[in-house]
């Protein structure tokens, strides 16, 4: 979160993407920074999924990122 806010403040969209386990962790370390960081959050887990299968949630997230981008593209 810290590099995604180091962007930000250089004027750089960014986001980022974590798997829903750490929803709560990363909304805590939102409010420590005070900074809301554009997330996204993939179903969990993640390690053990397959080339295929991490295409396909890639290919699901894809519009939702880039709209995440564009609305923090200020």
């Amino acid at each position: 979160m810290h590099d995604i806010n180091d962007l930000e403040l250089r004027g750089i969209p960014s986001l980022f993407v974590a798997s829903e386990e750490f929803r709560a962790a990363a909304a805590a370390q939102s409010t420590a920074l005070g900074f809301a960081a554009p997330a996204y959050f993939l179903p969990h887990p993640i390690q053990d999924r397959t080339d295929a299968e991490m295409t396909a949630l890639a290919d699901e997230a894809y519009t939702a990122l880039m709209a995440l981008l564009v609305k923090a593209d200020h």
